[in-house]
């Protein structure tokens, strides 16, 4: 799905701000039809952000079910004979739209974008009601899953195997964006290299939707990143060459733009028309990157060199606006990565903001994306206090589960796959991959994501319990993802111990697979401001001494490819002892502050960073 923009064919205007907001605590708000009038509440709420830390009020933190957003929005006048469309970045989990009383959009999934063409629901120059219905719950049928039952009182809960809150609300920011009514509707760039290196080729197709698409003649133009044209083609599809290419490298995220053209057909020229040329009918840019990705026996390769992943598992997790999308935030915590010297994050356990993909593309940072496929483990019932006995069959994991599963990989690539700093599809984060039911659940949800994107590697994040004498499904990726916790979980408090196993398995997943490996999570929970002389478990010492035992085991096994700390920051959880105030394993406090862990890998990622470029 493209990303709007404002150019010479389209505008957008932003709806974030102020909405008028109101708890469905009844659960009657639709049935009522709560969309046909002004919503009845003294309540506002900001988008986006999440709602759940943002009033004072326990009930509206600890409600399951739908809550109600409401603005009024004037369609601007010059819009006459335009498609109008209404898009949403993030509705975490479910949406119901309506314009006016009309219903025009419904999606479940919460991290990724929809949208509506209202065009026949409003008028240029008018205003319109737009009421939005968003739900919070997790089923057997969502991804991630969770379960809903009443309490004593008859209050519902909601209780879900994944370790971070569930955050909800409009997470992302609403645009009404206008396109003629023939379009650009998709694009897609796949690029390469020719000859000796030095010659890129870019493979381009174009989709163009509306009445006669057909018969309108489509040219592209590449412009380099001081906007001087390069390359041109004329088509839906083909391949435009670029001499002397400049290449798309970690730490060096250099952009190219592939400008898409939708002509006039009958070649007349007017109203943005080149000089002597055919008028243009829609107009969209594409940002792109020339770079190619390769798994070569335990090697990953990016431009046919080998890299080597730094840096964090990440969560989109701030105070007061939870999941919420904030500019400010994104820029300081890319700052704190560049401190750090980490060149990569994985969007552990969903996509993030599409503002944070574009940054990375912009600024060269590597990127593992991961499809919101967290939970799938009946073996975390007794860490969370909930969830089936068996992980794949009717109780848990069904087919209802795998549909959805389905939808996020097709939005997450649909919405991702021009995106340069994308290089590894992660399509679940722990899963249960040693019970009888796995290899049937995934092989087919593998070769879904290499279908869709053959140019990229494919992989998934393995849990602990489930090793290479278990694990019956890592053999279908293209990469080895490990989440280990030896030292923490178990081994706890003894490193000597906990280096020798994670040694021990690591050369066995080498032996087994010859495949790369990253270490996709690592690491300790610290209290920040505790220390000690000793190897006390939370303290800020042992934090570092954990993260620093790892480094010794990864320098010594060939397969290795990349070290993501488990986590970049301290995150939101949801309520039980094990997690006080959330979860502590960042290297970072939740406000940002650096715990001695994160002096510690700086100098390690800083140093060899240095050693790589000497």
């Amino acid at each position: 799905m493209l990303k709007p923009q404002d150019g010479p064919t389209r505008e957008l205007v932003s709806l974030d701000g102020l909405y008028a907001f109101a708890v469905d605590s009844s659960g009657v708000g639709v049935r009522e039809r709560w969309q046909d009038a002004p919503l009845a509440t003294p309540l506002e709420m900001a988008v986006p952000a999440s709602y759940n830390d943002v009033f004072a009020d326990p009930a509206i933190r600890s409600h399951v079910g739908r809550v109600w957003y409401q603005r009024e929005v004037r369609v601007p006048r010059g819009w006459a004979g335009e498609r109008i469309v209404l898009r949403f970045a993030s509705v975490t989990h479910g949406a119901k739209v309506f314009v006016d009383s009309a219903l025009v959009a419904e999606h479940q999934g919460g991290y990724t974008p929809f949208e509506a063409d209202i065009t026949s629901h409003v008028t240029a120059g008018e205003t319109f009601r737009l009421t939005v219905a968003v739900s919070n719950e997790l089923t057997q049928s969502t991804i991630p899953p969770g379960s809903i039952a009443e309490d004593a009182a008859g209050r519902r809960t909601q209780t879900y195997m994944h370790d971070f809150y569930n955050y909800a609300g409009i997470h992302r920011s609403v645009v009404l964006y206008s396109t003629p009514a023939v379009h650009v509707e998709d694009v897609t760039v796949v690029t390469g290299f020719d000859g000796d290196g030095t010659t890129a080729t870019v493979d381009y197709a174009v989709v163009v939707a509306g009445e006669g698409a057909d018969i309108h003649p489509v040219r592209v133009r590449v412009l380099d990143a001081e906007g001087t044209q390069v390359g041109a083609a004329e088509g839906i599809s083909g391949t435009v060459a670029i001499p002397d290419v400049v290449r798309w490298q970690p730490g060096r995220g250099y952009l190219y733009r592939l400008v898409v053209e939708v002509l006039a057909h009958d070649g007349g020229s007017g109203a943005g028309a080149a000089a002597g040329g055919p008028a243009v009918h829609d107009s969209y840019t594409q940002t792109f990157g020339v770079r190619t990705v390769e798994v070569r026996g335990t090697d990953f390769l990016i431009n046919g060199e080998p890299f080597y992943f730094t840096g964090f598992g990440m969560h989109e997790d701030h105070g007061t606006i939870g999941k919420g999308h904030s500019g400010a935030h994104m820029v300081n915590d890319f700052s704190l990565l560049e401190w750090i010297g980490a060149n990569s994050f994985r969007t552990s356990h969903y996509p993030y903001a599409e503002e944070v993909m574009d940054y990375a593309d912009r600024h060269g940072i590597v990127v593992i994306d991961e499809t919101p496929a967290v939970g799938l483990n009946a073996d975390f019932a007794g860490f969370f206090g909930t969830g089936a006995k068996k992980t794949y069959g009717p109780e848990f994991v069904n087919g209802e589960t795998a549909a959805a599963h389905r939808q996020v990989i097709e939005e997450l690539i649909a919405r991702d796959k021009n995106h340069p700093s994308v290089v590894v599809w992660s399509i679940a984060n722990e899963p249960q991959s040693s019970e009888e039911g796995a290899r049937a659940y995934f092989e087919p949800l593998a070769a879904l994501a290499r279908e869709l994107d053959p140019t990229r590697p494919v992989g998934f994040v393995n849990v602990m319990f489930d090793g290479p004498d278990k694990d019956t499904i890592t053999d279908l990726f293209d990469v080895i993802m490990l989440n280990r916790y030896y030292g923490w979980y178990v081994n706890t408090g003894d490193l000597a111990a906990a280096e020798a196993a994670l040694e021990a398995e690591l050369r066995a997943w080498e032996a087994k697979l010859g495949k790369p490996i990253i270490m996709t999570e690592y690491g300790a929970d610290t209290l920040a401001g505790f220390h000690s002389l000793y190897e006390a478990p939370w303290s800020e010492e042992y934090q570092a001494d954990l993260l620093q035992m790892y480094h010794r085991v990864f320098d010594r096994v060939d397969a290795m490819a990349g070290e993501h700390v488990w986590n970049f920051a301290d995150f939101a959880t949801s309520n039980g002892i094990m997690r006080v105030d959330g979860n502590k394993k960042g290297a970072f406090t939740r406000d940002r502050r650096p715990k001695a862990a994160a002096f510690a890998l700086r100098r390690r990622w800083t140093q060899n960073k240095t050693a790589s470029q000497a």
